[in-house]
């Protein structure tokens, strides 16, 4: 090659560094992210120094140690055996309730279905009850299982049951509201031609609505019942039972034998629930729910382990048919096994209990003191998800660069290692990380981080894999290194998704953080969890209330940034 076409090779590398038309927003969007790095510090109590104190190291050497060496004796494989049963089966009796509760609120709250939606002018009383409905259904969602859990034990007392009833309040929340939107959305020629010849909305919905959308409504359900089994580990730390009990007793005991005996079977139960689920969906979306929490838009669901959708063999009819009839099988299975005493949960007594219950939680406190700790536990709460969400996004991009490597170990350790962080759920990292660094908000943030990187990670993976390689190409052909195709062609026009699933997973995030709290890691779940045992119920209502609050707020800036984003 001649010294003029060096030349010229050399500086068309460099040109994107010399012209960068953004270089300047880049600075100032730097610059603004330090400034408020230092109070989101502050107030979520971030000091990884700690972590190598000698009394911690002490303590996390211990747990480690015992830790590497599970405990495999049949007496203790037995029952856990016994407890992962009792696992799945709370997760699929409170999914199956969530459904009884979503699809009449779904119906409700779905306008197509109304007559009155023909002429384009919806009757007064009809639009007040959606309202009314639709509002039912935030309230629901927006309460974390978790939440619900620590409530019904102080009503109906330890056991399956109250972690039962968290799963059907919350999930029938997230399942009538997405239902609602993806019967919105459907083709509305065939229910309004049915409506207008007079057919009622029960024949309007089974004829008209439901052929269109029936395959996507079994997939959000089928999803969701994988989510389910998630967090019905996590009740068991408010005493719902099952794994996620004995995980809670083994990690206070600080068997570290124990805990990793248990989190093994948990990340075996969940990658088994995971690739059930993904053989039920239909290919279209396999691997992938859609989220209609977007206002009728299709985005796929972060929230736990979703991924783009990619072309698949669609299964065999007949297979399908089997793994449905299994799933049924296993619903009878779980409602004659649990050991749930019905009339006490669903019987008129029971809601009576439970209304005394909530109406001890009015008038809330609102005295101004304890407004002022409402909110610095709100703010704690905050920095928690903010922080953790910015530092998983940092570390799932860094993995994310190997795990989008052509096929070898490195792209197989990488995939590996995000499977097993996003396998065991927020709460469960911080009831480990407490060992290391004790009470208060740290643990929380990291156990956030943790978890999130391996939910980030994998999504931002497969968005660097499917991004356009025009540009990518260009560059490398005009002689650009490979930091500087990445900077400069594939992290540009990725970008904008790696940011939306970033501010999705911050939403999600600030509900697990309003949790942490349970187990000690500051923030309202640590004085909602206090304030409930020493029986306080105003003092318990306004931080029910605060956290409702927050995490409509969120959820209100991070949907509006998105919207922003996608256009």
């Amino acid at each position: 090659m001649s010294t003029a076409m060096r030349a010229g090779a050399s500086e068309a590398s460099e040109a994107p560094w010399r012209r960068d038309p953004a270089g300047a927003r880049r600075v100032a969007l730097t610059v603004a992210i330090l400034v408020l790095l230092w109070p989101l510090l502050v107030w979520c109590e971030f000091r990884p120094w700690e972590l190598l104190d000698e009394r911690s190291l002490r303590a996390t050497g211990r747990f480690a140690a015992q830790f590497l060496t599970p405990r495999v004796d049949l007496e203790f494989l037995t029952m856990l055996a016994a407890d992962t049963w009792r696992t799945v089966a709370m997760a699929t009796v409170g999914l199956a309730l969530a459904w009884v509760i979503a699809v009449p609120l779904a119906l409700l709250a779905t306008a197509r279905l109304s007559v009155s939606a023909l002429t384009g002018r919806m009757a007064g009383g009809s639009g007040l009850l959606r309202g009314a409905v639709r509002l039912v259904l935030i309230v629901l969602r927006s309460v974390p299982e978790l939440v619900w859990a620590l409530m019904l034990v102080r009503v109906i007392g330890l056991g399956p049951g109250a972690g039962v009833l968290a799963i059907a309040l919350s999930y029938g929340g997230m399942l009538g509201k997405v239902y609602a939107e993806i019967l919105e959305s459907a083709d509305a020629a065939p229910t309004q031609a049915l409506l207008r010849g007079g057919a009622g909305r029960l024949q309007a919905l089974l004829f008209g609505t439901l052929p269109g959308c029936a395959d996507e409504l079994v997939s959000y359900t089928v999803y969701r019942w994988e989510c389910a089994i998630r967090s019905s580990v996590v009740l068991g730390f408010v005493g719902a039972g099952g794994l996620g009990q004995q995980l809670d007793n083994a990690t206070k005991m600080f068997a570290g034998s124990e805990v990793a005996t248990i989190l093994l079977i948990f990340i075996a139960l969940v990658a088994l629930a995971d690739r059930v689920s993904a053989w039920l969906r239909p290919a279209r979306e396999a691997g992938q729910g859609v989220d209609r929490g977007a206002r009728g838009a299709r985005a796929p669901i972060v929230d736990v382990d979703a991924s783009r959708p990619v072309p698949m063999r669609p299964p065999a009819r007949w297979s399908v048919r089997v793994l449905l009839l299994g799933l049924l099988a296993l619903l009878v299975a779980s409602v004659l096994t649990l050991p749930l005493r019905w009339g006490e949960l669903l019987g008129w007594d029971a809601l009576a209990q439970m209304g005394r219950f909530l109406g001890e939680f009015f008038p809330p406190q609102l005295s101004p003191a304890f407004l002022s700790r409402i909110g610095q536990g709100a703010l704690e709460t905050l920095a928690m998800s903010a922080m953790g969400s910015g530092l998983a996004a940092v570390a799932g991009l860094a993995i994310a660069l190997l795990a989008s490597r052509p096929p070898g170990p490195v792209r197989w350790l990488s995939r590996w290692l995000l499977n097993a962080l996003r396998s065991v759920p927020e709460l469960v990292w911080a009831s480990i990380l407490l060992v290391a660094a004790g009470l208060g908000p740290m643990p929380g943030t990291l156990a956030l981080a943790l978890h999130t990187t391996g939910v980030l990670g994998r999504l931002m993976a497969e968005a660097l894999e499917n991004a356009p390689p025009q540009t990518a190409q260009a560059l490398r052909w005009a002689g650009a290194s490979r930091w500087q195709v990445f900077a400069f062609a594939t992290l540009p026009q990725a970008a904008p998704q790696l940011l939306s699933y970033t501010l999705y997973r911050w939403e999600n995030n600030i509900r697990a953080a309003t949790v942490l709290g349970v187990v000690g890691a500051g923030g309202l779940g640590q004085m909602l969890s206090l304030h409930l045992s020493l029986f306080q119920m105003r003092e318990t209502g306004t931080v029910v209330l605060a956290m409702l609050a927050l995490v409509m707020v969120v959820d209100a800036c991070s949907y509006a940034a998105r919207r922003k984003l996608n256009r």
